[in-house]
């Protein structure tokens, strides 16, 4: 990476915190840039990528504030997609889960990521030196997602897995897919970002452009209290090549065992050379 810090562009609505739902407003803009964006298919896939690891079940109002969409449309959305085998519904109950249909989207989807089977030894590795947990992950909307996880025995690890997300304005691993990105593609992003919360988005915009001058500087993008006042954490964004998605490789944990300076003095080199060695493994 260069040393040179990627700028952000300042508008006069600024905002800020990150969310796993994209807004309505995006897909209303691409339906009337492209005559092939199928609006009712794009906002079925937004009823399904509102649920989070942590949920057990969802109403059709929970899903509908969450997609910032009418209750009535949510409903014949999740009707539709129960039918399907997308959803399942709660007997006796008018909640929502995830059903064995998406399994099988996301099973075929991670077998794709040979990536996994390489880094995961290697992340076994980090994560017992460092104590702390270390995570492999891909850009979904405004959130990273957890494609390989890895913990130390030892540590008090955060309560994430495969599958967890993360917000991309906040953690590091975000930041450091941010430092990696396509300029359009950051900017785009950022854009939505801000739409959420303009009172929040100056102290977001200063993280960021703090994660992309260290990681041009570094190495590594760096997160000490921002995602969570108690968790610190650094990442490097790669592109993994062989066709697949920039990913992001991030070490954190609990702030009292990992400090910024263990982090950066004892963690980040290994962390480096993990990133090396993953993207002269497949070909470009």
């Amino acid at each position: 990476m260069s040393g040179q810090q990627k700028s952000i562009p300042m508008r006069d609505s600024p905002n800020g915190a990150a969310s796993t739902a994209t807004s309505t407003a995006t897909s209303k803009t691409a339906s009337k840039e492209d005559r092939h964006f199928v609006t009712a298919l794009a906002r079925g896939l937004e009823v399904l990528a509102c649920f989070r690891s942590s949920d057990r079940a969802l109403g059709n109002q929970e899903i509908a504030q969450r997609c910032r969409l009418p209750k009535s449309t949510v409903s014949r959305l999740t009707a539709t997609l129960t039918r399907l085998g997308y959803l399942t519904q709660y007997e006796g109950t008018t909640k929502y889960a995830l059903g064995t249909a998406c399994l099988g989207l996301g099973s075929a989807m991670l077998s794709r990521l040979d990536i996994r089977k390489v880094a995961r030894p290697l992340m076994q590795d980090l994560a017992d030196f460092s104590g702390g947990t270390v995570s492999l992950g891909a850009r979904d909307r405004l959130s990273m997602i957890y494609v390989e996880h890895c913990r130390s025995s030892a540590a008090i690890s955060l309560t994430l897995d495969i599958g967890s997300r993360i917000p991309v304005s906040t953690s590091a691993i975000g930041r450091a897919w941010l430092a990696v990105a396509p300029d359009g593609e950051r900017e785009a992003l950022l854009e939505q970002i801000r739409e959420l919360d303009d009172v929040a988005w100056p102290r977001i915009r200063k993280g960021i452009e703090q994660g992309l001058q260290d990681h041009g500087a570094l190495g590594v993008a760096c997160s000490f209290g921002d995602w969570q006042k108690d968790v610190n954490g650094i990442g490097r964004g790669f592109d993994p090549g062989n066709g697949m998605a920039r990913m992001a490789l991030n070490v954190g944990g609990p702030s009292y065992s990992l400090s910024p300076e263990f982090l950066l003095n004892e963690v980040r080199p290994r962390l480096l050379e993990v990133v090396r060695q993953l993207e002269s493994t497949f070909p470009r």
